[in-house]
């Protein structure tokens, strides 16, 4: 007989955040710098930890560019050559502290992984993603990179339970992703039935993580900077989005023009789109897990990024949070049935 787990389990729509007494007077005084060592790398990251997603048409070189300026986060995806990485560098030196790199789990990726990080040492973070963190070849993966790259910073996922997130701190991963099927433009749910509600995902995961002095990225589900903020209440140390950053001029991709409207496409790297970009079509043993939909063009990423941190930090001050690391100590999550009144939604 299969297990069944009734606990119930959340996602951000479920909760809202309980404010309390603050001695904050301004949002300006909040502080979104979070200072990090990590448990096998051993560096210390200083930054926003706010991350722009490893999706081809996300993690681009313009939105590492430009995010870093804010002091935010991007995993840049895995399809960039080192010589294009070497033009980057050169070109973008002081974005090299908040980006990484990122790779798969097959021989090919190590190898060009391997080139990217020996043509520009100054990379230190390394993102190892695959749609399922569980199997033992990807784990066999993170010790592998780890035994390589000693010192480098490395990210792992995906996987949304604690004991999963334990193996892989442990097999050498300083950063767990977390988050399965939660992504706008991810069916993994619909195809699979897999699956994980990201709230819940992020603080089962994160007290894993912190109990081994790790760290985790809630990976995906966010769709205004309300969720943000609920992410990081959660305990996750990173937030990633792909979809809050999608429709931009930093976004890889043509714009479309309909009806006299812009679109940009944003789709999931398990697409049909993507797959028959990078593998020459969807292999006959499974299926697309992914959406490709024409995101409205939103101009200059700059008025979202502004967006969410104006968001986080009076999240933070309604509940009394000086600091971004503060916001899970002071946050109360309460359960809801509605969080919002959409009489004027469009």
């Amino acid at each position: 007989m299969p297990n069944i787990v009734n606990e119930l389990k959340l996602d951000f729509k479920d909760v809202l955040l309980r404010p309390k007494r603050s001695t904050l007077k301004s949002r300006s005084e909040v502080n979104l710098e979070r200072e990090i060592t990590f448990k096998n790398s051993r560096r210390t990251y200083k930054g926003i930890p706010i991350m722009a997603s490893n999706m081809d048409t996300i993690g681009t070189f313009e939105m590492a560019r430009d995010l870093s300026k804010h002091g935010l986060f991007t995993t840049v995806h895995k399809y960039y050559t080192p010589e294009q990485w070497k033009t980057f560098a050169a070109q973008n030196p002081d974005c090299l502290k908040n980006i990484a790199a990122s790779a798969g789990s097959s021989q090919g990726d190590f190898e060009r992984l391997s080139e990217i990080l020996k043509s520009v040492p100054e990379i230190t973070f390394i993102c190892l993603d695959v749609a399922n963190g569980y199997s033992q070849h990807f784990v066999e993966m993170v010790r592998k990179v780890r035994a390589a790259f000693p010192t480098h910073t490395i990210i792992a996922g995906n996987v949304v339970t604690g004991e999963m997130v334990e193996e892989l701190i442990l097999s050498g991963a300083d950063i767990i992703k977390v988050g399965i099927g939660p992504g706008s433009v991810c069916t993994t749910r619909l195809k699979t039935g897999v699956g994980y509600p990201q709230l819940s995902a992020v603080l089962e995961c994160a007290d894993a993580a912190h109990g081994l002095q790790g760290h985790i990225i809630s990976d995906g589900g966010c769709t205004c900077p309300g969720d943000i903020a609920k992410a990081f209440a959660g305990g996750a140390d990173f937030v990633m989005a792909g979809g809050m950053f999608s429709g931009h001029d930093q976004c890889a991709g043509d714009l479309i023009e309909k009806n006299g409207k812009k679109y940009k496409l944003f789709y999931g790297m398990s697409s049909h789109v993507a797959m028959e970009k990078y593998a020459g079509g969807v292999a006959e043993y499974r299926s697309s897990e992914g959406k490709v939909v024409e995101v409205p063009y939103k101009g200059d990423v700059e008025s979202t990024i502004l967006d969410m941190l104006g968001g986080l930090r009076s999240a933070c001050t309604y509940v009394g949070a000086s600091k971004l690391k503060e916001l899970t100590r002071r946050a109360t999550f309460i359960r809801c049935t509605q969080q919002l009144n959409n009489v004027y939604s469009t």
